[in-house]
């Protein structure tokens, strides 16, 4: 088990759009909690569902709470406001400590702006790739780990050699140790393959897919970046 802890890449401004999605998702997370209608009532309200997006339909829920009907958003709507949603406390969790890792140097690279674009194109298209392996699904989608996916895309691309502490649990081997991100990262990408037909209730083509579509833009990025500054010179 590799769960990291800290990088080793210092950023030269303050990451404000990481905190805030962080925050966001955090505030999210513990208004559903609290809420009457509970955590499940959001999850049918607002989770993206495949099957209405490919049929365009609107899928029906009934709420255990209330036991009527739920007011579902848009299909449209719900493929972003899923990313803001998460179904429990480890599912949170996970996600921010990956974000806050290795979000605030993608942040740095990027500008607040455009990591803004970039976090949100990730999400969709990571969101798009799933339903495009389970076109017929009608379990809602959430969470933010197609963006972040696509961050830690991005970051290998960026910071291959940043080192990264990491607690690393293999049976009797208990240690916290500096890893380059590219081994952290590519084990977490392997994993995300191998885990694709096993089920479980997780999105694995999103995951996969998030991280592909990461690679990409930060790539068509920097190749822009790089013919602007060769003709400025």
């Amino acid at each position: 088990m590799f769960i990291p802890l800290k990088d080793e890449n210092p950023t030269s401004r303050f990451p404000y759009i990481t905190v805030f999605f962080i925050a966001l998702n955090i505030l999210i997370f513990v208004y559903q909690f609290f809420s009457p209608q509970g955590l499940q009532y959001y999850v049918f309200k607002m989770g993206a569902i495949p099957y209405e997006i490919t049929h365009f339909t609107t899928v029906s829920f009934v709420s255990s709470e209330s036991q009527e009907p739920v007011s579902r958003l848009l299909p449209p709507l719900a493929l972003i406001a899923s990313m803001f949603l998460h179904g429990g406390f480890l599912h949170l969790f996970g996600n921010m400590l990956y974000l806050w890792i290795f979000g605030n140097n993608i942040e740095d690279f990027l500008g607040p702006f455009r990591f803004i674009l970039f976090y949100l194109l990730s999400g969709l298209g990571a969101s798009l790739t799933h339903i495009v392996f389970h076109p017929n699904s009608q379990v809602p989608m959430i969470g933010a780990s197609g963006a972040i996916a696509g961050v830690l895309g991005a970051y290998l691309i960026l910071y291959p050699r940043a080192r990264v502490l990491t607690f690393v649990f293999l049976f009797f081997f208990i240690r916290i140790l500096p890893i380059p991100a590219f081994f952290i990262l590519g084990i977490w990408f392997i994993a995300q393959v191998l885990n694709v037909g096993l089920g479980g209730g997780v999105a694995w083509f999103a995951h996969i897919g998030g991280f592909l579509i990461g690679i990409a833009l930060i790539k068509i990025y920097t190749r822009k970046r790089r013919k602007v500054k060769s003709w400025i010179h």
